[in-house]
C-alpha cells in the first residue's frame, strides 16, 4: 500500500531533522556522556515526524472546517499566558502543564494562517475591499498585539512578516501594497530629518503621477508624517533590551562584552570555520563555551565552525529546496485555502530561516528566533513539524477542491 506522505518534504526535512540533532549533541556535549539536550531532542524530533506523516491521514475538509476553532483557542491560550504565564527570560511566554511547559505563541503561527486561509478562500471575500483587507489584518494583528504583550518580538515580528505573502497572494493590487510597505520605509527613516523629507517628497511624486482624488492624497501623506513623528517617541517605549538589541545590531563592538557579545562570538565562530570546518566535537569557541545560547539561537555558528563552509552550504541548499517547493506547490493545488496556507508556512519558515542566520553573521538583530528543524526546543520543533504535517496533508489532497 503505497504512503500518504509527499517523499520530497519528506526527504528534505529528514535530513535536516538529522543534522539539527548531530549540531545539537556537538552543542551541549559536555565529555561525561550524558547529554540530556540532545536526548530531549531526540524525542521532539521522533515525536514531531510521527506527527508530520500522521496528518495526512486527516480529512484534508476536517481541516479547513475546524480552522477558526483552532485559531480562537489559540488566542485564549495567549490569553491566559498574560495571566498564569511562566515567566523566562525577562517574558512570560509559557503555560504550564504539570511539567511540561508549552509555548502557545509557537502555535498560534499556523493556526493564524489556517484562519487567514480559511477566510480567503470564501469567494466573496476580497482583500481589495474594506471589509476583507480589516478582517485578515485584525485576524493577524490579534495574535501579534498579545505576544508583543508578553514581552516576546522576535516571534510576534512573525506574524508581520506573514500580512504581505499572504495578501499578495490573495490578490492584493499594487496601490494598496504600496500603502502597506511604505510606512515601513518611512520609520526606518524617520531618524533622520533630511532623508524622511526626501522620501515623503518621493511619495508625494507617487502619489500624485497615480491620479488617486487629491484628498486620498492628502489623507496618506499626512499619515506618513505622523509616522515619522511618532517613531521616535515609539523607540522610547521599547524595553531596554530590545533597544540593545537593535543598537548592538548597528554597532556589536560597542559593547564587546556585553549586548554585543554573542553577535562578536558567533562570527568568531563561523569564520574561524574556514572551507572544510573544524571536525565534529572540535569546534574551540563551541566546545570552550564562548558561544551563548550555541543550542538555540546559535545553533547555525555551530555547524559553520564544525562543517566550515561545506556543511552551511548544504544547510542552505536545503532549505531553498523546501522553500522552492513549498511555494511550486502553493502553484499547483487546486484549493484556494491549501494554496494560501503553504504560502503561510513558506513564510513562517523563512522569516526564521532568514533572521536566525542573518543574526549569527551580524546583519540582522538578535530576536532569539530559532533555526527550524535544526535549533533546541520543544514547542518550536513540534509546532514545525504540525506545519509541515499540515503541508503533507495538502499535498496529498492537491487535486481537491
Amino acid at each position: 500500500m503505497r504512503l500518504k506522505i509527499d517523499y520530497n518534504i519528506t526527504i528534505l526535512v529528514s535530513a535536516l531533522l538529522a543534522i539539527g540533532l548531530v549540531a545539537v549533541y556537538s552543542a551541549t556535549s559536555s565529555g561525561s556522556g550524558e547529554n540530556a539536550y540532545f536526548q530531549r531532542q531526540l524525542i521532539y524530533s521522533v515525536t514531531g515526524f510521527l506527527i508530520m506523516v500522521s496528518m495526512p491521514y486527516l480529512s484534508y475538509r476536517f481541516l479547513e472546517r475546524i480552522s477558526y476553532v483552532l485559531y480562537a483557542f489559540s488566542v485564549l491560550l495567549l490569553i491566559l499566558v498574560a495571566f498564569i504565564g511562566v515567566k523566562g527570560f525577562g517574558a512570560e511566554r509559557w503555560l504550564a502543564v504539570g511539567p511540561i511547559k508549552i509555548q502557545p505563541s509557537e502555535f498560534a503561527k499556523i493556526t493564524t494562517v489556517m484562519a487567514v486561509a480559511r477566510y480567503l478562500s470564501d469567494r466573496d471575500v476580497n482583500v481589495n475591499r474594506l471589509k476583507g483587507f480589516l478582517i485578515v489584518t485584525l485576524l493577524i494583528l490579534t495574535p501579534f498585539l498579545l505576544i508583543i504583550k508578553q514581552p516576546d518580538l522576535g516571534t510576534s515580528l512573525v506574524f508581520l512578516a506573514l500580512y504581505l505573502p499572504l495578501l499578495f497572494w490573495a490578490g492584493l493590487n499594487g496601490f494598496a501594497l504600496f500603502l502597506i510597505i511604505s510606512p515601513l520605509i518611512t520609520v526606518l527613516l524617520s531618524f533622520n530629518i533630511w532623508a524622511l523629507v526626501v522620501w515623503l517628497i518621493l511619495i508625494s511624486g507617487f502619489l500624485y503621477f497615480s491620479r488617486k482624488k487629491w484628498l486620498i492624497l492628502l489623507a496618506i501623506v499626512s499619515v506618513h508624517i505622523g509616522i515619522g513623528f511618532a517613531t521616535p517617541y515609539m523607540w522610547d517605549q521599547l524595553h531596554d533590551y530590545q533597544k540593545n538589541r537593535i543598537e548592538t545590531f548597528l554597532n556589536p563592538e560597542h559593547d564587546p562584552r556585553g549586548a554585543g557579545y554573542q553577535i562578536i562570538q558567533s562570527q568568531v565562530a563561523i569564520g574561524s570555520g574556514g572551507v572544510w570546518g573544524k571536525g565534529f566535537l572540535n569546534g574551540t569557541q563551541t566546545h570552550l563555551k564562548f558561544l551563548p545560547a550555541q543550542h538555540t539561537d546559535f545553533i547555525f555558528s555551530v555547524i559553520a565552525e564544525e562543517w566550515g563552509l561545506v556543511g552551511v552550504t548544504v544547510v542552505l541548499l536545503l532549505f531553498l529546496a523546501l522553500l522552492i517547493y513549498l511555494i511550486s506547490l502553493a502553484s499547483v493545488v487546486k484549493a484556494r485555502y491549501a494554496s494560501i496556507t503553504l504560502i503561510g508556512v513558506a513564510a513562517i519558515l523563512f522569516f526564521h530561516i532568514f533572521v536566525n542566520i542573518g543574526m549569527t553573521v551580524g546583519v540582522a538583530p538578535v530576536t532569539g528566533l530559532p533555526l527550524p528543524l535544526i535549533s533546541y526546543g520543544g514547542s518550536f520543533m513540534l509546532s514545525t513539524m504540525l506545519m509541515l504535517g499540515i503541508v503533507q496533508n495538502l499535498s496529498h489532497n492537491r487535486y481537491q477542491m
